[in-house]
């Protein structure tokens, strides 16, 4: 019998963070939707990092940290919860005390002057790999690195990268030989932007703040390649691979919240001298919304749980990203749809959702990347049907 419960422990820890968002976190939104709609950014990062240093306070430090670096080293089930609970608010708050994993495999001195202090939030990374011309298609990048005796010089644009107007330092990937393709030809290297990268903010319907950035012949030292030369993209995919399984978790903790925000409404909003709960037409977007929820709940533990058992979670965690994404969607029309006139203005945070959770289809793969995925683990007969806990 498979228990689906959750440990006291567990709960423990969710009740605690379901506290911390309600109590710390949400009373900002109203500010956060203010600051947004005149122009400026939603939350000052003195804001956030008082936040992190609260939630530190109270125990809540690395929550996927390994335990020798300070962390709480909670595995994926668990930070699939919390990200559940995070994703209930709009605030871009996340626990501190977190660095990109593929940094672990820093060397002892690129340790100390990058994942350490990226852990203690005294340093800013971003991820480059996406390029005008390669975006789901991540072999086709064409920023090359050349030597330049002990340095690297590297020559290429990056597009839509997350934090990449506030990191000072990216990990990019760069084409280091050409004829050896994706797989033996791809280096990752450690820039920091005093090296001579530049970034630019770009406009986006929501308020995500992806920016490009050009690098033109900056050096970087040889010993700030990360890993070993050539070797890039597996770094990658384990970028890719390990926290996809995070954004259906944050989309079903949104979903929640939108989907209460639809049930409170509906007894109390009145058409033709009736509560429109007594229309059919709205039950039925309320059990549908609630049915979809609680599928890719299912899906994103399912897919957590193989990255904690050590299993390979890639063809579950597309399954989860492509449902978490599409249900997501179409939760916060129905929920903006029942809400009418009032779910379409500002006055109401629906639209913000409505324009942020659009994203969840396009990037970290997009729908389409992640069918062809699913589709050829099948055809090719990487995964089979019918497998339980395989």
């Amino acid at each position: 019998m498979v228990d689906f419960s959750l440990s006291t422990e567990e709960r423990q820890i969710r009740d605690t963070v379901r506290a911390f968002i309600t109590k710390e976190v949400m009373p900002l939104e109203q500010e956060v939707l203010r600051n947004e709609r005149a122009g400026r950014p939603g939350v000052a990062p003195e804001v956030i990092a008082e936040l992190r240093a609260k939630a530190r306070r109270s125990g809540f430090w690395g929550v996927n940290t390994p335990e020798e670096y300070g962390g709480m080293d909670l595995g994926a089930v668990m930070s699939a919860i919390i990200a559940m609970e995070t994703g209930r608010t709009f605030v871009p708050f996340s626990f501190g005390g977190s660095a990109d994993n593929i940094l672990y495999a820093c060397t002892d001195e690129q340790k100390q002057q990058y994942l350490l202090p990226t852990i203690e939030g005294e340093r800013r990374s971003c991820f480059a790999i996406t390029e005008p011309g390669a975006g789901s298609d991540a072999r086709n990048i064409r920023t090359r690195a050349v030597r330049d005796g002990d340095d690297w010089l590297i020559t290429g644009e990056k597009i839509f990268i997350t934090g990449g107007n506030e990191a000072d330092f990216v990990m990019v990937f760069a084409v280091t030989d050409p004829d050896k393709g994706a797989d033996g030809g791809v280096t990752c290297f450690l820039a920091d932007r005093d090296m001579g990268w530049k970034s630019e903010p770009i406009a986006t319907m929501g308020e995500w703040g992806p920016a490009s950035l050009v690098f033109d012949e900056v050096r970087v030292p040889g010993r700030n390649v990360l890993g070993e030369v050539g070797k890039g993209f597996e770094l990658a995919m384990r970028w890719i691979g390990q926290g996809r399984y995070l954004i259906p978790a944050r989309a079903i903790g949104s979903a929640e919240r939108m989907l209460q925000m639809a049930v409170d409404y509906a007894p109390t909003r009145h058409s033709m001298g009736r509560p429109i709960a007594d229309y059919q037409a709205i039950q039925w977007q309320i059990a549908d919304s609630q049915v979809e929820i609680e599928s890719a709940k299912w899906l994103t533990l399912y897919a957590a749980w193989r990255v904690q058992q050590g299993l390979d979670a890639r063809h579950a965690s597309s399954i989860a990203k492509l449902n978490g994404a599409v249900m997501a969607n179409q939760v916060v029309d129905r929920v903006l749809q029942i809400h009418g006139g009032m779910g379409y203005t500002k006055e109401l945070p629906i639209e913000r959702w409505y324009r942020e959770l659009r994203l969840l289809r396009i990037f970290e793969g997009t729908d389409e990347i992640q069918k062809r995925t699913i589709a050829r683990n099948l055809l090719k007969g990487h995964v089979r049907l019918g497998g339980i806990g395989e």
